[in-house]
């Protein structure tokens, strides 16, 4: 295990690795509880959708170990499964099936770019603004749905939004859980996310609100979902949006991440470059195919394995530890399936929060870059479509670029995907 993993040339050991593992599974492990629940509401059995969450995530973070090396976990994106189950199927009125297709496809094609150099022409470059955009919106797309999810925002025919019932036992249990949360995380607890999604729903007991069924079981059955995937239907002309914007959101999710986490690690070489880059990405993109193939939203790099990697994590037998820990929690299917919205949804905010972190390192100084950021972002939740926000963006960092007598400065990656899109809005 040692030569395998690289232990001693890392300066790592076997204890300090497995405790890594842990502490990152403790930070990600309210997937278990959340995804499910999102998949649910795009018409997805909720008990094979839980199976799926914590294979996809297993499967996922044992490639990450295998191939790259690198103490990063997978599992399904937060942001990318609130953008499958509420724009793609509950917006577009697609199907959960197609929409999985839609998932496989941008992971064939995240794949291939994986093999040859159109990988880091395109990862290169779209520029840091408009990467830190994407970041923060998809941050306040997922805020937008953990606020309805919790009642806190409630659809108005006048004003589009307005406040909800705040005074119900729903809104005030879960304001009070993300305010556990955020005290939590500021104390440093392991697993604050968890505690504060489980106490909430504790918390709902007294008041009928939360009905558990058990804690361990059998894991419920994968067949509602197992190779369910529409791939015919989502090479259609009208789904090819859709299959274009889970690849572009997971290349650029896992790009920052793997930078974040590998530059965190102390791994990243001197000039900036990630060592084993491809095999990384070729580990996230064996993820997405393999999550769509189990019946779930992509797969990705998380960011909260540097929770893990601050404990001391350095090798791929961290992302292991983290694979087999999800792999026992298919053992908890009761327990992660009878939690509900409003104690979930703090989770989300707080996430959404944290996401919108990236806008602080904005070049703030040239409006060039920071004005078609901010849109990408703010278009992102109003128009309840991460699609639209990334190609506004795209289009007006061009278009601003190009006005200001800065053309120059758009690279050939800007331009395509600029065209793109607007070729997509004038189609409708």
């Amino acid at each position: 295990m040692d030569q395998f993993f690289r232990l001693t040339e890392n300066g790592t050991t076997i204890r300090t690795e497995i405790l890594a593992g842990l502490t990152t599974f403790l930070t990600m492990a309210y997937i278990v509880a959340v995804n499910p629940g999102m998949m649910a509401a795009a018409g997805i059995d909720q008990g094979a959708a839980f199976v799926a969450t914590c294979l996809a995530a297993a499967i996922g973070s044992a490639l990450m170990a295998f191939l790259a090396n690198y103490p990063i976990a997978l599992a399904p994106g937060m942001g990318l499964n609130a953008f499958f189950a509420f724009a793609v199927v509950g917006g577009m009125g697609i199907s959960w099936q197609v929409a999985l297709g839609a998932v496989f496809l941008s992971g064939v094609i995240f794949f291939l770019v994986s093999l040859v150099g159109f990988r880091e022409w395109l990862i290169n470059g779209i520029p840091l603004s408009l990467k830190l955009g994407i970041a923060a919106g998809i941050g306040l797309f997922l805020g937008l749905i953990g606020l309805k999810n919790l009642g806190l925002v409630v659809a108005h025919p006048a004003t589009f939004v307005a406040m909800g019932p705040i005074a119900s036992a729903p809104v005030l249990l879960g304001c009070a859980g993300f305010v556990l949360i955020a005290g939590l995380v500021a104390r440093n607890m392991p697993g604050a996310i968890v505690i504060g999604i489980l106490v909430t729903a504790l918390a709902g007991i007294p008041f009928g609100l939360t009905r558990f069924t058990g804690i361990v079981s059998v894991p419920p059955s994968l067949a509602p979902t197992f190779l369910q995937m529409d791939i015919a239907g989502a090479l259609s002309l009208g789904v090819a949006s859709i299959v274009f914007t889970f690849f572009m959101v997971d290349l650029l999710d896992n790009a920052g991440t793997l930078i974040a986490t590998t530059h965190r690690a102390g791994l990243m070489r001197p000039d900036g470059s990630v060592p084993r880059l491809g095999r990384a990405l070729m580990a996230d993109s064996g993820g997405a195919m393999i999550g769509a193939t189990l019946g779930t939203s992509t797969t990705v790099s998380y960011i909260e394995s540097a929770a893990g990697i601050q404990a001391g994590g350095r090798t791929g037998l961290t992302a292991l530890t983290v694979a087999v820990l999800f792999l026992l929690a298919l053992f908890l299917a009761p327990l992660a399936t009878s939690i509900p919205a409003f104690a979930t949804a703090p989770a989300l905010i707080f996430v959404a929060c944290l996401m919108a972190h990236s806008l602080k390192d904005l070049a703030w100084e040239d409006s060039t870059e920071y004005l078609p950021a901010i849109l990408g972002a703010i278009a992102m939740p109003f128009t309840f479509s991460i699609a639209t926000g990334i190609g506004l963006g795209f289009i007006a960092f061009a278009a601003i670029k190009t006005v200001a007598g800065r053309a120059g400065e758009v690279h050939g990656a800007v331009w395509l995907i600029a065209a793109l899109s607007a070729i997509k809005f004038a189609l409708g």
